[in-house]
């Protein structure tokens, strides 16, 4: 089965690896919602051009996944979701003994309870329509653990069992539910990142990259937010409709160290 005509939901989308699957599915001609908690003529500029590229619908809904009502709601104001992709996240670093409660919540709330509500509010919707993906982007830090991560690595961890639980509970039906698991992703965000390391240990920024970025991931090359578009793309073709509650590394051998 074909992806044109099909509606997908990215939160997180107005940027990185949202972005780049929305653009992915977009051109194998799925209509797209756009999401992020801004509001401004940038961000529907996006979806704006992504119709014009792809000729395909594509609009951009805001929604403050923070708040569950509000990640909720945004489910039911795209109207139909045939294909709901949860990416948003944030991310905070300390020990655990310093890491700052209200952190934890933020993430705890935008990476992991969102998924929850918009999943329980798009489930209903693809079983009226008689078919249905559910693709979690979780992390290489949903398999494994770093220090100074603990909220993010409990939330990734967490997306991975609630994955679980999704397509146990769907099994019998035409809906899937999977989880992404990259590793470095060469994002504006990341980019950003490099100069101030590279300041920061007084080292050049390809060793920045080498040493420091992608030290975990054995390929010592970013993954592209185009491969994590086209595996989400896969997810949802006709060859993925036995692949169900499991997890696929994008992480250049990461998880197998």
């Amino acid at each position: 089965m074909s992806v044109k005509g099909k509606t997908a939901v990215i939160t997180g989308s107005n940027s990185g690896i949202g972005l780049g699957i929305a653009q992915e599915l977009a051109q194998a001609g799925a209509n797209v919602v756009l999401n992020s908690y801004t509001d401004n003529k940038a961000d529907h500029a996006l979806a704006d051009e992504i119709s014009r590229v792809t000729n395909t619908k594509a609009r951009y809904i805001q929604a403050d996944l923070s708040k569950g009502d509000q990640a909720r709601a945004l489910i039911e104001q795209a109207g139909q979701v045939d294909i709901l992709i949860n990416n948003a996240g944030i991310q905070h670093v300390a020990p655990i003994d310093e890491f700052p409660a209200e952190k934890w919540d933020m993430i705890i709330a935008i990476m992991l309870s969102s998924v929850f509500h918009t999943t329980a509010a798009a489930i209903p919707m693809m079983r009226k329509a008689g078919w249905g993906r559910v693709i979690n982007i979780s992390s290489a830090h949903g398999l494994t653990a770093s220090p100074y991560k603990s909220a993010y690595v409990s939330a990734k961890h967490g997306v991975v069992g609630m994955t679980k639980v999704v397509a146990l509970e769907t099994a019998r039906e035409p809906i899937t539910a999977n989880a992404i698991c990259p590793g470095y992703v060469r994002t504006p965000l990341v980019e950003a990142q490099i100069p101030d390391t590279a300041k920061k240990y007084d080292m050049t920024e390809e060793e920045v990259i080498e040493k420091v970025l992608l030290e975990r991931q054995p390929s010592k090359e970013f993954a592209t937010t185009e491969q994590l578009g086209g595996v989400a793309a896969f997810l949802c073709s006709d060859a993925a409709a036995q692949i169900t509650g499991t997890t696929i590394s994008v992480d250049g051998g990461w998880t197998a160290l």
